[in-house]
């Protein structure tokens, strides 16, 4: 019994509306240009951008500024002479120690744990394709993006620091540290990374060589 789909019937360019469910086969599109879905007319995806040095580069990028951004003081702020700075993940062990450890828990997972975890699987899956290797660990890897990505909130978190701030700004001098700029060079760098749509890797990833997989 031959359990291999006849050519006619292959489904791996099928691809479904995601307002309508309605399934068309994928096409190949010119650069700038975006498919539509013939029953509702919403875009369903666009042209795909395959420039994975870019990509390396800027999740790259993002890793020495988040490097940046957790090894030095977010903010300093003086109360009547008191000087009291702190790092992220200082923060998020002051909020430990103060018995808040959900709170806690959940400052350093989605500031900390989750976009490394996204920007490191990344990285996994760029390098060796930007050289025509297979990475290893393609499904689970994918997956781990998918999941990590959905909970990663820097800009989030800017948003909650400049609102703190400028509250803080009545009753204490706010001097801003080093790593409040790298987390708002941070939020761009990602937001430029989130501008990459993941699925395009299937693409890459189906054009490794079979030579190459074998490796």
């Amino acid at each position: 019994m031959n359990d291999t789909l006849p050519p006619d019937d292959d489904v791996t360019d099928l691809i479904a509306c995601p307002h309508c469910d309605t399934l068309h086969r994928r096409a190949h599109l010119p650069p700038h240009e975006v498919a539509r879905c013939v029953r509702c007319h919403s875009v369903m995806y666009r042209a795909p951008d395959l420039r994975l040095s870019r990509v390396l580069a800027l999740t790259l990028g993002c890793l020495i500024v988040f490097a940046i951004a957790n090894a030095f003081p977010i903010v300093e702020l003086d109360v009547q002479g008191i000087v009291t700075q702190t790092t992220l993940v200082g923060a998020a062990y002051a909020l430990l120690h103060e018995g808040m450890w959900l709170v806690a828990l959940l400052v350093f997972a989605t500031t900390v744990l989750f976009p490394l975890g996204h920007l490191l699987a990344l990285v996994h899956l760029v390098w060796p394709l930007a050289r025509g290797r297979l990475p290893a660990g393609v499904f689970p890897i994918m997956r781990a993006i998918e999941f990590s990505r959905a909970w990663s909130m820097i800009e989030v978190f800017m948003l909650g620091v400049l609102v703190s701030l400028v509250k803080l700004s009545a009753m204490a001098s706010v001097i801003p540290g080093i790593a409040l700029w790298a987390f708002g060079a941070l939020t761009l760098l990602v937001a430029a990374v989130l501008s990459f749509d993941v699925r395009n890797l299937w693409l890459m990833i189906e054009r490794v060589s079979p030579e190459a997989r074998a490796q």
